[in-house]
């Protein structure tokens, strides 16, 4: 019976109505559960909505948790010591915790978690059309994993060193350096708010040349997925 509920809410093979029937539930469930995040009312029907679901969430928590061992086959019996402990698991738990203000009201944006739950759902809905696509995008973000942490990297450190600089050129304008860090930030995406911005001429002129700078880095990440994208399509299509 346990090894069935297992097959039942886990990825569903080929043919098994009931767990495709599970997973469309569950992702309905989850849907439905982000509603009331969309509204600040405080009616009644988005209490009831937030407690139906959590309901739904914290029994499919634990059919998980009694089928850890499945789950987990290696692990033998110390598995439902470690299922509460992966990551999607602890996801689980940081969508039910705030319905019960275990975790403060504040942490009400936990709940968007429960967009991660959908992950888990739709391996089971087979995309054809973007399952491959999809597959190469995460291909070339592996092996490009080490020009994109060094480009991450410089672009950390052109933050730090923008901030850094504007903080002291212009402490009247930043009132923390917080508030630097993020002109920095804004800066080097080229967003441009307009909230807060230097007054002075060497703050402007600093402003110019690190906008150049910040163009320069951004443009780096989108080169690389792009190039990489492209020579995994070309070698896919070449194979085929």
């Amino acid at each position: 019976m346990r090894k069935r509920i297992f097959e039942i809410i886990e990825v569903s093979s080929p043919g098994d109505a009931a767990s495709r029937i599970y997973d469309w539930f569950m992702m309905a469930t989850i849907l439905v559960s982000l509603i009331p995040l969309a509204t600040k009312s405080t009616a009644m029907w988005t209490v009831v909505i937030d407690h139906a679901t959590v309901v739904v969430f914290i029994f499919d928590y634990i059919l998980r948790f009694w089928t850890a061992d499945f789950k987990l086959p290696r692990r033998g019996r110390t598995a439902f010591l470690l299922y509460p402990f992966t990551p999607m698991a602890l996801i689980d738990l940081l969508t039910i915790l705030p319905s019960f203000g275990i975790v403060g009201r504040g942490a009400r944006v936990l709940r968007i978690f429960r967009l991660f739950r959908t992950f888990k759902v739709f391996r089971v809905v087979k995309f054809v059309r973007y399952s491959k696509n999809i597959e190469i995008i995460l291909t070339v973000l592996r092996r490009q994993k080490s020009a994109l942490l060094t480009v991450g990297a410089l672009a950390g450190g052109y933050i730090l060193i923008s901030a850094l600089v504007v903080f002291n050129v212009e402490p009247d304008t930043f009132n923390s350096f917080f508030d630097a860090i993020y002109w920095a930030t804004i800066s080097l995406t080229t967003v441009g708010y307009g909230d807060i911005y230097p007054v002075s001429t060497a703050g402007r002129i600093f402003t110019m040349l690190s906008s150049m700078v910040g163009i320069a880095v951004v443009a780096l990440p989108a080169g690389i997925i792009t190039a990489g994208y492209m020579d995994a399509v070309n070698k896919d299509t070449a194979n085929s």
